[in-house]
């Protein structure tokens, strides 16, 4: 095989990255939800034949793309790529198959070339409803209450979707049909995109060339991830971090993670992180990888290192069965990031002994989920938004006011576009916290504030969260940001909920959501 030139590896390397982040916008634009459309709750990229992620949208939801290649596994494992025929699509959301929660849909779509497989279209977007006990299922006991499970499995765009039986299926056990089949529509739009793009590269450079240069970004990625790990002293570090409660008992649940450098190559094993919940905070497998992923990637790399499979290869990951950053089935999964978010911030505190001068100190890392939804004559409409928090500050500077988090770079849902689509609600305050940043020579970021006067009866209102107790610590001296908080005002009532629930409210309530600010670093 002759051996690829610099310059044609920049550019279709770059190329391929430039068509996942294709993707990625062609996903957003063409989707229904504010979740996806506004929200950006979505990932895409391109996986080659073996289903081993190339090229992955990084301007979107980092938890997400860790675990395409781990989703696809699955999908071929129950339909053998063999077997594959254009026109055929793999999809899933089970979270015991390389998912993450029931709302997260994967689907990947063959890239045939004169007939042969070159790869597949991969998109995955968080849908705004998947059926189950409630918008958001954070009371679920068990995964068949959260909502419709879709197992791996091959079908047919012409025979299975676009009016045919898997869409009536996943239409029927859903609420809000014309805004989830929309999604999933635009998932197909975004995987087309994908297709087109590397056929192009095909006709323009080579089937050969190509396939050179996907294998390349793989080793490419992995040389550098090693060398990164290579220049970490040897040895073990360990951390542990706590969540609040487990939903149910009120008891914190800790992780616990030893973090092992040998030479160019690290293992990270959550051995005696505490059992799986009874509620939703349990992370599937794949969703435990994934953070594990990003969180070694943000300390050891730099972002000019592509986030594929590569990347992966010198890191082994374990997690007892049966603990909450890998669960049994059937055990709920719908708040997973709660889990994963401690399990990143106990990477963060044991690299913190190892290399000091490139960790930063603990965020706000949460994910704090809010859902309004409500049932009238017409049907349901359902409202989900991620709220962004302080992150920690660095060496460098202070923390990042009010936005997503590591793992979810999520953006904020627009008031306008909310105040257009709900009229059940409309926000009245959207502010950052003063001083809730944690104190120091750098300063934590400050977390945010909104405010939803509920303007009709009967407004179902749920939340996930965390950090309600426990907010995030500073580092070097530095102080800890606040803690999070929900409450409604009633009158002169104020009536406080804890980080997992659902409720009722009234109109003329006012939902008062605040999120939790970042550490900071050093003493002031």
């Amino acid at each position: 095989m002759s051996t690829i030139s610099p310059v044609d590896y920049a550019v279709i390397s770059q190329a391929f990255l430039s068509a996942a982040r294709e993707m990625g916008a062609k996903l957003c634009r063409a989707a229904y939800s504010s979740i996806v459309r506004e929200a950006k709750d979505a990932s895409t990229g391109i996986l080659n034949a073996r289903g081993e992620a190339v090229a992955q949208s990084d301007e979107l939801i980092p938890i997400l793309v860790g675990s395409l290649s781990i989703a696809f596994r699955h999908c071929a494992a129950a339909c053998p790529v063999e077997e594959l025929v254009e026109g055929d699509f793999y999809i899933t959301n089970n979270p015991y198959q390389g998912g993450h929660h029931l709302n997260d849909v994967f689907i990947f779509v063959p890239i045939f070339v004169d007939g042969r497989l070159l790869g597949f279209s991969a998109a995955v977007a968080h849908q705004l409803d998947v059926g189950g006990s409630s918008t958001l299922s954070n009371i679920a006991s068990d995964v068949y209450q959260e909502g419709l499970t879709i197992p791996a499995a091959r079908y047919s765009i012409a025979r299975d979707w676009n009016g045919g039986p898997l869409e009536k299926l996943i239409a029927a056990n859903i609420r809000v049909p014309d805004q989830t089949i929309g999604d999933i529509n635009s998932q197909f739009a975004a995987c087309r995109t994908g297709v087109s793009r590397v056929v192009d590269l095909c006709a323009k450079y080579g089937t050969a060339k190509i396939l050179q240069v996907m294998d390349e970004m793989l080793d490419y990625s992995e040389r550098r991830v090693r060398t990164a790990i290579a220049a970490i002293p040897d040895g073990t570090y360990r951390a542990e971090d706590t969540l609040d409660d487990d939903g149910v008992t009120g008891h914190p649940l800790t992780v616990q993670v030893a973090v092992t450098v040998a030479g160019d190559t690290m293992e990270i094993d959550y051995a005696g992180t505490a059992d799986q919940a009874k509620s939703g905070l349990n992370s599937p497998f794949a969703s435990t990888v994934s953070a594990t992923l990003t969180a070694i990637k943000d300390i050891v790399t730099g972002s000019d290192v592509p986030y594929n499979e590569g990347t992966f290869r010198p890191i082994t990951i374990k997690a007892p069965l049966g603990s909450f950053l890998n669960p049994r089935h059937p055990a709920p999964v719908a708040a997973r990031m709660e889990p994963i978010y401690r399990a990143f911030d106990s990477i963060l505190m044991a690299l913190g002994q190892a290399i000091p001068e490139r960790v930063i100190a603990c965020g706000y890392d949460s994910t704090y989920l809010t859902s309004l939804s409500i049932l009238e004559s017409g049907g349901y409409q359902v409202f989900i938004e991620v709220h962004g928090g302080g992150w920690g500050a660095s060496a460098e500077g202070d923390g990042a006011d009010g936005i997503a988090q590591p793992l979810s770079n999520c953006t904020n849902v627009p008031v306008e576009m909310t105040d257009m689509g709900y009229d059940y609600f409309r926000i009245e305050e959207y502010s950052l916290v003063p001083d809730s940043g944690g104190a120091g020579r750098h300063r934590g970021g400050h977390g945010t504030k909104r405010a939803f006067r509920i303007l009709k009866d009967g407004v179902r209102f749920s939340i996930y969260a965390d950090r309600f107790e426990r907010p995030a610590a500073g580092i070097r001296g530095g102080g800890s940001g606040s803690p999070a908080g929900c409450e409604v005002v009633r009158g002169n009532e104020r009536i406080p909920y804890r980080s997992m629930g659902s409720d009722v409210l009234r109109k003329g309530d006012l939902l008062v959501v605040r999120t939790g600010g970042g550490g900071g670093y050093g003493a002031a």
